[in-house]
C-alpha cells in the first residue's frame, strides 16, 4: 500500500508523455511486467541484417576491356565489304568512356562510271555492362540490352519486308535483322546483328544501294558480309581481354 501513491504519480507522468517516448521512458517500472515490455517493444539487435546478409551476390563480368574498334574488323573485310570507303582506317565513334562503349564506321561510293555506282556502310558498337548488386550481373545486364536494342532495330520506321532470325557462331546469342528502307530514292538493303559476348554487346549495321542504274545489292550479299564482319567483332573483344 505504501508504492500506491508513487506508482500512480510515474503512471500519470508517462501518460502526458507523447506515445513514440513511451516505450523508451515508461516501460522501466520494476518486476516481471516491466521487463516484458521492453522484450515486446524492441527487436534485439541480432535480428537486423548485417550488410553482407542484404548485399545480393553477384556473377563477376566476363570481360574488362573492349577492343579498338576501328580495328576489330580486319582492313581485308572492310576493303571487300565498303571498297571506296572515305577513311580506309575507320571514323572512331565519340565516346566519353572507352572502356564501357566504343564504336566505328566505314562508309563511300563505289563510281563505277556509265554502270552507275555503288554505296556502302559499315558499322560496328560495342557496349560492356558491369556487375551491379543493385542491378545484376554484366551478363545478365547484357541479356536484357540485348533485348531492348533488338527491338529497337525491328522498330526502325519505314523498313519494309524486315525478317529477324536466330544468327548461329556468332558469340554466345545473336539475332540478325534484315530489311529495306527507301531514301534519296534509292532502295537500300539493310543487315542489322545484335550479338552478345558475355557481358558486351556488339550491334552491327551494314547496308548499300545502287545509284545511276546500278543493281541494289542482294538481301544475301549484305547479310552474309554483316555476319562476317560480325563474327570478327566479336572474336576481338576475346582477343583485347588476353
Amino acid at each position: 500500500m505504501q508504492r500506491t501513491a508513487p506508482r500512480l504519480t510515474r503512471i500519470l507522468a508517462c501518460a502526458a508523455v507523447p506515445v513514440m517516448l513511451v516505450v523508451a521512458g515508461c516501460s522501466s517500472d520494476s518486476g516481471d511486467g516491466a521487463k516484458g515490455s521492453k522484450d515486446k517493444a524492441g527487436a534485439p539487435s541480432s535480428a537486423t541484417p548485417s550488410p553482407s546478409q542484404t548485399t545480393k551476390k553477384v556473377e563477376p563480368a566476363k570481360f574488362a576491356e573492349l577492343p579498338q574498334a576501328c580495328k576489330s574488323i580486319s582492313a581485308k573485310t572492310t576493303a571487300s565489304l565498303v571498297p571506296k570507303a572515305k577513311t580506309k582506317n575507320g571514323t572512331p565513334a565519340i565516346s566519353s568512356d572507352l572502356s564501357s562503349r566504343t564504336g566505328c564506321s566505314w562508309n563511300g561510293l563505289d563510281d563505277k562510271g556509265v554502270k552507275g555506282s555503288q554505296y556502302r556502310w559499315l558499322d560496328v558498337s560495342f557496349y560492356r555492362y558491369e556487375s551491379d548488386a543493385s542491378l545484376g550481373s554484366g551478363q545478365e545486364r547484357a541479356v536484357e540490352n540485348l533485348a531492348k536494342e533488338l527491338a529497337k532495330v525491328q522498330e526502325t520506321e519505314g523498313a519494309k519486308k524486315l525478317r529477324t532470325a536466330t544468327a548461329t557462331g556468332v558469340g554466345d546469342e545473336a539475332k540478325t535483322v534484315a530489311y529495306q528502307l527507301r531514301k534519296t530514292d534509292e532502295d537500300f538493303v539493310y543487315a542489322s546483328v545484335v550479338a552478345r559476348t558475355g557481358n558486351v554487346l556488339v550491334l552491327l549495321s551494314y547496308n548499300g544501294a545502287g545509284y545511276a542504274g546500278a543493281a541494289t545489292p542482294s538481301e544475301k550479299t549484305v547479310m552474309d558480309g554483316a555476319v562476317k564482319a560480325a563474327k570478327e567483332a566479336v572474336a576481338a573483344v576475346a582477343a583485347a581481354n588476353k
